[in-house]
């Protein structure tokens, strides 16, 4: 397969890390950009410039993200494919979280990988192909207490996404949102932001937590992602959405059945609101 080019943000660990390491272990390049470019100093001593370029980017900076993807196409010639992997989470409960909290949360997560897109569609679309994956998670198709914010910046993005992917599907883009599941990433680590707590939701906050150390028992390996994301770029027909790990799909199908439900139930009001005869 023809080698090709790609720009990830968030490239300094986790998935942004594994997805870059796959694709250059296969001969690919990789424009790899994050806030500490240094953690990526290692990669840069066995890989040279040849095929690696590592840009420090914040993807809230809207000119910087632009500058980051018009570097990397100069430098390699051309983009192929744009992974959105920047983001972190938000903890707190909605009535807790800040205006401050909430803005950066969409700020990283939502208008960040808006930016980068943005950024790189005027070249995919002239050249009539590429592949866009935006890294969402379960908590955009599915909501749990304490991570509201989270679960708005998911939700905006895999909206957004589903609309770029009509947008975009006769130029020959593709777009597929990744959907994690719980992994061993630094996500709920030292990257996560916690909101000021109010006491009187402690009792939410712990049954939360008991819940989520359910759900993340086992947590999947980043290191198990790298052959799905290689099989979704290399796909002839790449799929708009993908469940990684062996959780997703369950709370998922439990989600999806508990609306179909309660919107069938409630079907006579809703015809009746239609105000028709």
């Amino acid at each position: 397969m023809t080698a090709r080019t790609w720009f990830i943000t968030g490239a300094s660990r986790g998935f942004g890390r594994e997805w870059t390491l796959a694709a250059l272990e296969r001969g690919d390049a990789v424009v790899a950009t994050a806030r500490r470019p240094e953690m990526l100093n290692d990669l840069t001593a066995t890989y040279g410039d040849r095929t690696l370029l590592v840009l420090p980017l914040d993807v809230t900076d809207h000119a910087a993200a632009t500058d980051a993807v018009h570097h990397a196409e100069q430098h390699f010639g051309g983009l192929d494919i744009v992974v959105n992997n920047a983001g972190y989470g938000q903890f707190g409960m909605v009535e807790e979280i800040s205006e401050a909290e909430a803005r950066a949360q969409m700020e990283t997560n939502f208008f960040g990988a808006l930016w980068v897109t943005q950024a790189a569609l005027p070249f995919l679309r002239e050249r009539r192909r590429g592949h866009i994956i935006q890294v969402s998670s379960i908590g955009g198709i599915s909501a749990f207490a304490n991570v509201g914010m989270y679960h708005a910046s998911k939700w905006a993005l895999e909206g957004l996404s589903q609309s770029l992917s009509l947008e975009v599907a006769e130029f020959d883009i593709a777009v597929t949102i990744v959907e994690p599941g719980a992994y061993a990433t630094d996500w709920g680590g030292s990257s996560a932001r916690h909101a000021q707590p109010l006491p009187d939701y402690d009792g939410v906050r712990d049954r939360s937590a008991q819940l989520r150390a359910q759900r993340q028992r086992g947590p999947g390996n980043p290191v198990a992602t790298r052959d799905a994301l290689l099989r979704v770029v290399d796909a002839d027909t790449p799929p708009l959405r993908l469940l990684l790990g062996d959780g997703p799909l369950a709370v998922a199908v439990a989600d999806y059945e508990s609306r179909l439900r309660e919107w069938r139930e409630w079907e006579p009001v809703s015809r009746a609101a239609q105000g028709h005869d």
